[in-house]
């Protein structure tokens, strides 16, 4: 990806000022040559012949032979002063536009404007992470539903705008992830960096903004909402009406066998995905209402909140059903991850410091003997009631990987498990609450995907990043508050929707239902499009 900095420079500029230092060149050269040329015309080996003259005359004419005149200094000092003037003027131009060249985010600066402080372009590229992450995360979301109904070929070329988009989010993650840790130091630099996170975001929802009209072709919402679609959306609420209730036992009987903190992560997403679904029937019969009457906006307006509620009831139910399957997964590993430990410490103090030379013996010794009170702190919880196994392998893996000398065998797999576990339940998380989560939660967690998809992965680090960013995510939303007052609103489920980013806004009679799309399209199921008070006239600005 080109850089916003030579992006934003003219293709001609080199040319330019490759011309303008030529000339500069060649009227210097030139001075030189009328300076030295006098010289190299006075003494010469001709011979000169003698001949009777005034005195005057042959005064003069020795002075002219003994000397250049002052006659012959005017032109190469005329040239000289030329050339000088006309570089000093192309320095002064020089000067004059890189005060209102383009900066890097794309705004032209005109010459005297204050440049913005930089906590104000921070403020502007976290809000702009935010923005392009929603966009991406619902895009993805509505393009499900175009698959089930039209399959992979049809959508492919929104699939590929939807990974695109990703991947330019995916770079500007980064860049802020670098410019949390003080990645670059210098101030201009710093700033620099938050105006390539701004393009980065700013292209993301381009290419999606650039695929929107052509994906409601498709899905045929322009005049109205087909049949096919509303009988979609119908039948995964349906299906998800049944998964939630399994859900909710599900989450019953893992509290008794393994205890509440080992399903805290998903503590409450059965009455979320309920809620959810409450939401979701009142749309759905609000859009075959709407469609019966010929009112074919109105009808794809509910149709796509009822999706987005189907969509975010989909996410809560799936957490629980991972999180059940990794509990399972980790209760058959934690034995074999014990004598897997216990293995790798008994190689340790057979090899001792051989196989560690950059540590000193009594900070290994004291590692040793931390992996051991771990170790053995896990096998009193196996026996004395329900535990969690996660969290068990977590501190296993943890304690022993500073002194683990083996790659391979169970300890890897046993790590692998739980930061994907962690990343997935942060994943879930930000995107049924994502009208609430800031940057910094979303930051962390992509830092943690793109640390989980490495090669080869960094487990223990993706876990650690996952966790704080669902804590920094779960902070965000008690802060946020309710964001919707109202019995009525509760029991209809317009305040979870709300919360969930389903309906933008904080109004949930007025707010649109997000679309796919970047921001300047994503708003547009708005009941009076360019006329809303709310959302609509802002997504115009």
């Amino acid at each position: 990806m080109t850089s916003s900095l030579i992006r934003g420079r003219p293709r001609r500029a080199t040319s330019r000022i490759s011309v303008r230092v030529l000339h500069t060149l060649v009227g210097g050269l030139a001075g030189v040559v009328w300076l030295v040329l006098p010289w190299m015309t006075i003494n010469t080996d001709m011979p000169v012949p003698v001949t009777r003259a005034h005195p005057a005359a042959a005064s003069a004419a020795s002075a002219q032979q003994d000397g250049t005149s002052a006659a012959d200094l005017v032109l190469p000092l005329a040239v000289v002063a030329v050339a000088g003037v006309l570089a000093g003027y192309g320095y002064v131009r020089r000067t004059r536009r890189a005060r209102t060249r383009t900066t890097p985010g794309g705004a032209t600066v005109p010459a005297g404007t204050a440049v913005p402080p930089l906590s104000e372009v921070d403020e502007r590229a976290r809000a702009l992470l935010v923005e392009a992450d929603d966009c991406v995360r619902t895009s993805r979301e509505e393009l499900g539903f175009a698959e089930a109904r039209f399959g992979a070929e049809a959508v492919e070329p929104f699939a590929r705008a939807v990974r695109d988009a990703a991947s330019e989010l995916s770079a500007a993650f980064r860049m802020r992830q670098q410019y949390d840790d003080g990645v670059p130091e210098d101030e201009t630099s710093r700033r620099h960096t938050l105006a390539g996170i701004v393009g980065r975001c700013q292209e993301a929802g381009r290419r999606l903004d650039a695929e929107a009209a052509g994906f409601d072709r498709l899905r045929a919402l322009g005049q109205g909402c087909p049949d096919g679609a509303l009988e979609l959306a119908e039948a995964r609420f349906r299906e998800l009406t049944g998964r939630t209730a399994v859900a909710e036992a599900t989450l019953a009987d893992l509290g008794k066998r393994y205890g509440s903190p080992a399903i805290g992560t998903v503590t409450g997403y059965a009455e979320q995905a309920k809620d959810r679904l409450v939401f979701a029937t009142t749309r759905l019969n609000q859009a075959r209402q709407t469609a019966d009457l010929g009112e074919g906006e109105g009808a794809v307006r509910h149709l796509r909140a009822a999706e987005g509620a189907t969509a975010q009831a989909a996410v809560l139910v799936s957490c629980v059903e991972r999180l059940a399957a990794d509990l399972r997964a980790a209760t058959a590993l934690v034995p074999a991850a014990l004598t897997g430990a216990e293995a790798e410490l008994a190689g340790v103090r057979a090899a001792r410091a051989s196989a560690f030379p950059d540590l000193p013996a009594g900070e290994l010794h004291a590692l040793a003997a931390h992996a051991d009170l771990v170790l053995a702190a896990v096998r009193e919880e196996l026996s004395s009631g329900p535990y969690d196994p996660l969290d068990a392998l977590r501190r296993i893996t943890r304690a022993i990987a500073p002194v683990a000398v083996g790659r391979g065998g169970v300890l890897p797999v046993a790590a692998l498990l739980v930061a994907r576990g962690a990343v997935a339940a942060a994943d879930g998380f930000v995107t049924t609450h994502r009208g609430a989560v800031g940057s910094a939660a979303r930051t962390m967690l992509a830092e943690a995907e793109r640390l989980l998809a490495a090669e080869p992965p960094d487990a223990l680090a993706a876990d650690a990043l996952a966790r704080q960013a669902h804590g920094l995510a779960t902070q965000d939303v008690r802060v946020h508050g309710n964001p919707v007052a109202g019995a009525a609103e509760h029991a209809s489920g317009a305040a979870g929707a709300v919360l969930g980013g389903i309906l933008l806004g904080s109004d949930p009679d007025d707010g649109p239902p997000v679309s796919f799309g970047g921001p300047h399209t994503r708003a547009r199921r708005a009941e009076v499009p360019g006329q809303n008070s709310g959302w609509a006239s802002e997504q115009a600005q």
